[in-house]
Order: structure tokens, then C-alpha cells, then sequence
């Protein structure tokens, strides 16, 4: 099978990399700089990092180091 490929430059083709604002800045909004600069689409879909928490309560914290123990002593 051979397959082949046309590869051409679209109206949108730059060699120079754009730098996408990500942050609307107060600084911004005071000089209306921010109507002239692209920004970075967000994506309000995308899932966000898991939260660092859940830890034992104290007293089944105690229960677990006694269980321990005793089954450590037969």
C-alpha cells in the first residue's frame, strides 16, 4: 500500500510563534492593552487536579496501632 501526502501553507501560516496570554491582568484592563493581545482558549470541560485530602480520624488512628499490637502478640 502506498499512500501519499499534499502538504501546503494555509492562510494562517506564520514561522513566528505567537505567545497566547493566559492571565487578564489589572494592568490590562487599565491601559485596554488586553483588546489587541490573543489569549489562550480555556477549556471549562478539562477535570481538575484531585484533591490532596482524606486523613484517618485520631481515634481509628488508635484502634489501628492497638490492633497491631495485639496481633503482633498472638
Amino acid at each position: 500500500t502506498l499512500k501519499s501526502y499534499w502538504i501546503r501553507k494555509g492562510s494562517a501560516f506564520s514561522t513566528a510563534v505567537a505567545r497566547q496570554e493566559t492571565e487578564l491582568t489589572p494592568e490590562m484592563i487599565a491601559t485596554g492593552s488586553w483588546r489587541q493581545r490573543p489569549f489562550k482558549p480555556y477549556n471549562f470541560s478539562a477535570l481538575g487536579l484531585p484533591p490532596a485530602c482524606g486523613h484517618l480520624h485520631p481515634l481509628l488512628k488508635v484502634r489501628s496501632q492497638l490492633r497491631q499490637i495485639f496481633l503482633e502478640m498472638g
